[in-house]
């Protein structure tokens, strides 16, 4: 998945139905203009649909997909101020800039994933290394982070916070001092 590096406003609908996912992604375009980044199957028969565009136009199409898959709606996500680091880090590794602590929040859903990397973004003190995307998973995805101790607990928290609420938390570690043997296996 591609997002353009200028993307400030992101909308990520999750559908358990693959038939849903396409008619609420028809009236979602026909509803605004918005930019579609990726709608698409994924593990155990779901389709995500991941789009941006102004913010008005990321609500209409939003609260309109929401209103067309209400009852298969698996998970939602409306960003109208997406931290810059997460851009770079949904499907693609970010070479860490020091080898710290790691975290790892493995969710339920991709967009659960990329509401939860954002609010450890924003904690701030961290590295967002990756944002893998449920494509063989089992329909989970997960973030990996980077930091010192301190920052990487407090990130954690405050994402895993958000994944309580939401019932979408499958698993958190924190790995300090990891040995870097492991590197090579963290970055693939």
């Amino acid at each position: 998945m591609k997002i353009d590096k200028d993307t400030t406003v992101l909308g990520i609908l999750e559908f358990s139905s693959i038939a849903v996912g396409f008619k609420a992604l028809d009236e979602m375009v026909k509803t605004a203009p918005i930019k579609i980044i990726d709608a698409r199957t994924i593990c155990f028969g779901k389709y995500l649909i991941v789009f941006s565009g102004d913010v008005a136009s990321v609500e209409y199409s939003f609260k309109k997909g929401v209103e067309i898959g209400k009852k298969q709606l698996l998970d939602s996500l409306f960003l109208p101020m997406i931290h810059p680091e997460i851009i770079g880090a949904i499907g693609n590794i970010q070479e860490p800039e020091d080898w710290g602590t790691i975290g790892i929040l493995e969710t339920k859903t991709v967009t659960s994933a990329v509401e939860a990397a954002d609010i450890a973004a924003k904690t701030g003190g961290v590295q967002i290394v990756e944002i893998r995307l449920a494509n063989g998973y089992g329909g989970k995805s997960y973030v990996k982070m980077m930091g010192n101790l301190d920052d990487v607990q407090a990130a954690t928290e405050a994402g895993t916070a958000k994944l309580i609420l939401k019932k979408q938390l499958f698993e958190k570690i924190i790995i300090p001092q990891p040995e870097k043997e492991i590197k090579t296996y963290f970055l693939k």
